[in-house]
């Protein structure tokens, strides 16, 4: 895994919309800093770094991001309890015909 991924998703989910500016900002240049595409492995992990909400659409540069690497991450449905971003993943999947409905 490089670097810059490696960083990203030390750092953990993304902060919620009432995180400051600067650290919206810092996420969002680590984010900027990873190249594409990202490979399997690094989708992977970065499929978990989402947070509570949007994070100002920053959660939609991090699942654009995913989605260059080889579809599809999630292969199996989400539980019920996932996070709403993963269910994102799982529906963009399942809609191109990159996985089947259980």
């Amino acid at each position: 895994m490089r670097a810059e991924v490696r960083i990203f998703v030390a750092d953990g989910p993304l902060p919620d919309e009432g995180a400051s500016g600067e650290e919206i900002d810092r996420r969002v240049e680590q984010l900027d800093a990873i190249s594409r595409p990202v490979t399997a492995q690094e989708a992977r992990a970065l499929a978990d770094c989402f947070g509570p909400d949007d994070c100002h659409g920053v959660a939609w540069t991090l699942l654009h991001l995913i989605e260059t690497g080889p579809n599809p991450v999630l292969t199996v449905k989400p539980a019920p309890d996932a996070n709403e971003w993963q269910d994102r993943l799982w529906t963009r999947a399942l809609n191109a015909g990159l996985v089947e409905e259980d």
